[in-house]
């Protein structure tokens, strides 16, 4: 069932991550991959531009179909096996409405996660202000602060929209993966410690790991003091 899929990813990269979850939660493990290097430019490749025209990753096709948005990925994998492996999408009308609105905040939460840990690698040099920097933390500060208020509403140990593992757990974990890559502290956002902590070991969690993180645990301190 997987041979007629072929996703091309980079490691570490949320958007191809979540795509990877997806993939292992519904059983769809032995889809053709491979692994392209964003610092070599390999997603502008040819071979990339033929299933995806923004030259982007993931690129993710299924038989004929090619479905490159991770958000897309994700939906229409739930959609095509949906019984089979995790049904990633509750029954309960309160589960549900929680769990599209904590996905779709979930890219609010990326984008301001980006705007500070690659700040350098997308505005240009001459183009960089601290004031901008400043500004680019503290709208993460606040957006994290959300996040953990949001868990804390929660019981112990929940998954972000109940007990159930859901889309939202399929698209948020890699955000909240990589603030840990790049330092955050646990001790300040305990909350979003417990949830990491509670996903990092999941099978299709740790099968999807990024490669260059298994090479080199330590990580980045970018985060430390926010």
């Amino acid at each position: 069932m997987a041979e007629n899929m072929t996703l091309l990813w980079g490691s570490g990269s949320p958007p191809c991550w979540r795509v990877m979850i997806a993939l292992e939660e519904k059983n769809l493990q032995g889809y053709n991959n491979k692994l392209l290097s964003f610092e070599k430019m390999e997603h502008k490749s040819q071979e990339v531009l033929d299933i995806n025209a923004r030259g982007q990753l993931p690129s993710f096709k299924h038989g004929d179909n090619n479905v490159n948005e991770s958000y897309a990925a994700c939906f229409y994998l739930e959609s095509q096996f949906k019984s089979q492996g995790t049904k990633l999408i509750p029954d309960g009308a309160a589960e549900q409405a929680l769990m599209y609105q904590r996905m779709f905040e979930g890219l609010t939460f990326y984008e301001k996660l980006n705007a500070v840990i690659y700040y350098t690698w997308f505005v240009p040099e001459e183009e960089r202000h601290d004031s901008a920097l400043k500004r680019n933390k503290e709208a993460l500060t606040a957006e994290l602060q959300l996040w953990e208020g949001y868990l804390q509403k929660l019981c112990s140990a929940s998954n972000l929209a109940g007990p159930s593992f859901s889309l939202a757990d399929v698209t948020v974990f890699p955000t909240v993966a990589t603030l840990f890559r790049f330092g955050l502290s646990a001790e300040r956002y305990p909350k979003l410690g417990e949830y990491y902590a509670l996903l990092k070991d999941r099978p299709s969690i740790k099968a999807s790991w990024p490669p260059h993180w298994l090479e080199n645990p330590k990580g980045q301190d970018t985060l430390k003091d926010i």
